[in-house]
């Protein structure tokens, strides 16, 4: 995360800049060599890492809030708005996620934010799911009852009751699906329906230089290491949070 928000401190060259010899290897002066314009492959790694990682992010926080409130308000108010909205999700679910994001992508002319757009169609019904089943487990509990007769409304027993005892396994969804989002919006960029030029994306520097694998595999293989690290990073990052709300879970059992 350091990595991403300094990126552009970081970076030792102008990522767009076109001022180098064209397809160097890697050396001394450029770790990661050159690309086919002449562009420091390293300092667009870290920039592509930024972008890559801070759309990511906010792609899983639009669907883990969106999820949420659609599952909380559905599992707590039922009626007719639960019904229609687990349809709704059903719709989703049935289609291979990648699938439907390119389709939706693709409606949608391309570009990063039309990627995010279609991402959250298709990945927010997950949370509604886990949110509803959580609050109606609740439901039933001798605390919300009591919260009932104490004079609660709806929106002081979510606040106070529902939305803090769901959180813990929203949050470890959340931080384990953000390699997945990554990988999917890279590919989206990689099969031009995200990120496009020159804008430094890690799936789209992968685009532009799959045909080069072979000849200059540097201009390849450097985004792809930096996608695996980040997703392996934070997949790590949210095993282990899950192992730390377990062991507090089993703690207070």
């Amino acid at each position: 995360m350091i990595a991403v928000i300094f990126a552009e401190q970081i970076c030792p060259y102008d990522p767009n800049a076109q001022i180098f010899s064209t397809l160097e290897p890697p050396s001394a002066l450029h770790p990661a060599g050159t690309d086919r314009f002449g562009r420091d492959m390293l300092s667009r790694i870290l920039v592509g890492l930024q972008t890559s990682v801070l759309s990511t992010l906010t792609l899983v926080a639009i669907i883990t809030a969106v999820g949420t409130v659609i599952g909380i308000l559905c599992g707590h108010l039922g009626g007719i708005a639960d019904s229609l909205m687990m349809r709704v999700s059903d719709v989703c679910l049935a289609f291979p996620g990648l699938v439907f994001a390119l389709a939706i992508a693709a409606l949608l002319n391309g570009g990063l934010q039309n990627a995010i757009i279609a991402l959250a169609v298709i990945s927010w019904p997950k949370y509604a799911r886990i949110a509803r089943s959580q609050t109606l487990a609740l439901k039933s509990t001798d605390y919300i009852a009591a919260a009932r007769l104490a004079g609660d409304t709806s929106s002081q027993i979510i606040a106070r009751h529902i939305l803090p005892n769901i959180a813990g396994p929203i949050l470890v969804t959340a931080m384990l699906d953000i390699g997945t989002m990554m990988m999917e919006l890279a590919g989206l960029s990689f099969l031009g329906l995200g990120a496009m030029p020159p804008t430094a994306e890690l799936g789209n520097m992968m685009s532009g230089g799959r045909s080069m694998l072979q000849t200059y595999p540097w201009v390849i293989i450097g985004p792809g290491i930096a996608i695996f690290v980040a997703v392996a990073i934070f997949n790590l990052l949210g095993d282990a949070l899950r192992d730390y709300l377990d062991r507090r879970s089993s703690h207070k059992q």
